[in-house]
């Protein structure tokens, strides 16, 4: 059955890998899954179709036969659990892969996340400048945990799963920032993250659909 998932008409990155179905693409790649891609534009998102894909109105949402998903850390972990390359096949390894999954999205993202809104959609808030610092000094605290734990790996645990994926994901919002930049293991294991061939092939595709017509 055809994989078809859904991504921006227009992404707000302009093709930069930010957008969440480009996790997705990766995952797609890395399992060596051929997948179709549905653009919704904007207004499309609040529609009743997209809705009953996506109740809350977001991208990306993943179709397979009778079967639709939303959520990435759900859709990567169904993807995963059904195809070779992401999950170890030894029951603990694979067990621990899942948790560094949910801490890329649970403990790692929330405050990366908090840093985007502070600066985008409360930028021109009164209190704004005082809460800058204290969104950066949360991220400053997992990124010092998170390199505490990488240490000198390659990968979070052993091979690299889909908990590297989620985790190098979440990272990349952080480049615009400098704040990975503070932290060299780090930024070196994101580089690595994006150096994967199954990366390149899915930061291309969400490119090819950004990039201004030549």
């Amino acid at each position: 059955m055809t994989i078809t998932i859904t991504a921006f008409e227009r992404s707000p990155d302009g093709g930069k890998g930010l957008a969440r179905d480009t996790r997705v693409r990766w995952a797609l790649e890395e399992a060596g899954l051929p997948y179709a891609v549905r653009l919704v534009p904007f207004v499309a998102m609040k529609a009743p179709a997209h809705l009953a894909l996506h109740p809350f109105g977001q991208i990306p949402t993943y179709e397979e036969g009778d079967l639709a998903l939303f959520e990435t850390g759900s859709i990567i972990l169904h993807i995963a659990g059904r195809h070779p390359g992401l999950l170890p096949a030894d029951e603990q390894a694979r067990a621990r892969a899942i948790t560094w999954m949910f801490a890329a999205l649970s403990s790692v993202e929330p405050p990366i996340h908090d840093l985007t809104t502070a600066k985008i959609l409360e930028g021109d808030r009164p209190w704004a400048g005082a809460r800058l610092p204290l969104v950066m000094d949360r991220i400053r605290a997992r990124l010092e945990q998170l390199a505490a734990r990488l240490g000198d790996a390659e990968w979070l645990d052993g091979a690299f799963s889909a908990g590297d994926l989620m985790m190098v994901s979440v990272l990349l919002r952080l480049r615009m920032s400098g704040l990975l930049d503070e932290y060299p293991t780090l930024a070196a294991y994101v580089a690595r993250g994006e150096a994967r061939p199954a990366y390149q092939r899915a930061f291309a595709a969400q490119l090819a659909i950004n990039a201004p017509p030549g």
